[in-house]
């Protein structure tokens, strides 16, 4: 073997040896490149809320825990924490987000009334706690513990602006308002499950069938001396939820306006 034969050979091991060190540099940084692009999207805050939002949404409240969190997001709870905070601050964050995008909700028409309005809302959180059964629970903490945050603020911001529009005298307004928000959330939340709930019946019963055997029951009362419920027994089985529910709304609305 010569001398310039050795030299080319060991030119053509650097050169090789080089280009497989480029290679894995470039493999790392690109791998780099695609753990900083999904930490980055995991670690935003609208996505974490989000997460939790589907985990509650699935599980109740007890399926949404940090660890439960972490493992749906791939990422450490150093993430979480740093982002949105402890579970309490995650069940916070997800409240003010659901009930956020209903005090944002407009009702359709150029022209509206403040009664327009006041329903379009009252509307959106009764759609918002079918949809989200976790969230009456949530909103009635947040009424009662509290009083200064984004979401009892918002909720009284939004209906009160529309009771002093509706004419109600300023000294009024408090009353008027607080009576009319809980009617609200009183409604909207018998129509919710509760977690926790241990009273045996299956919230996936078909509402129909609960209606009329209830309806059913209140029929085999003594007449004489459930003469009302009699009465009522085939309105409650036939009744919508949401006509009800707008039917209150009207109801608190007139007598409301009627304050001096």
């Amino acid at each position: 073997m010569g001398i310039g034969h050795v030299d080319t050979s060991i030119g053509s091991s650097i050169q090789i040896s080089a280009m497989l060190q480029k290679c894995w540099q470039n493999r790392a940084m690109a791998t780099r490149a695609r753990r900083a692009q999904r930490r980055n999207q995991v670690l935003s805050r609208e996505q974490i809320i989000a997460t939790a939002i589907e985990l509650l949404d699935s599980g109740g409240e007890s399926a949404l825990t940090v660890r439960a969190l972490t493992e749906r997001l791939a990422t450490g709870t150093g993430a979480i924490y740093y982002q949105v905070g402890n579970r309490d601050e995650l069940l916070d964050a997800a409240t003010e987000t659901v009930i956020g995008t209903v005090l944002d909700t407009e009702p359709a028409g150029a022209r509206t009334t403040s009664r327009d309005e006041i329903r379009a809302v009252a509307l959106g959180l009764f759609d918002a706690i079918a949809a989200h059964q976790w969230l009456a629970t949530r909103l009635a903490l947040q009424i009662t513990r509290n009083p200064c945050g984004p979401v009892t603020v918002g909720i009284f911001e939004r209906f009160g602006r529309q009771v002093g529009a509706l004419g109600v005298p300023r000294a009024a307004w408090f009353d008027a308002t607080s009576t009319l928000v809980h009617y609200i959330l009183g409604a909207v939340g018998q129509n919710a499950r509760v977690d926790g709930d241990t009273s045996g019946v299956d919230p996936r019963v078909d509402r129909g069938e609960f209606l009329a055997a209830v309806s059913a029951a209140w029929q085999e009362l003594d007449p004489d001396d459930y003469p009302f419920m009699h009465v009522i027994a085939g309105q409650m089985r036939e009744h919508d939820d949401r006509e009800q529910f707008l039917t209150g709304i009207a109801a608190v609305l007139t007598g409301i306006t009627n304050l001096r």
